[in-house]
């Protein structure tokens, strides 16, 4: 049985639009730029563990999730 994961790149970003917030916004939280963030979402750059860690404590969510490893 093959058990699909999303990857951290997709959930960042449904994340985001379920919470209403644009690129800039959330770019503004983690302290970085729009342009940088934006990198993240599209697996361009990879996020760091601080901004991981960031996500976790604003969406009130484990790292395992956002990670796809739990749903």
């Amino acid at each position: 049985m093959v058990i699909y994961m999303k990857n951290y790149t997709e959930i960042i970003r449904e994340l985001r639009e379920d919470h209403d917030l644009t690129q800039r916004e959330l770019a503004e939280i983690l302290g970085t730029t729009q342009q940088v963030y934006s990198r993240y979402e599209k697996g361009i750059n990879e996020i760091p563990l601080r901004h991981i860690i960031t996500l976790c404590n604003f969406y009130k969510v484990s790292a395992d999730y956002i990670l796809g490893m739990t749903e």
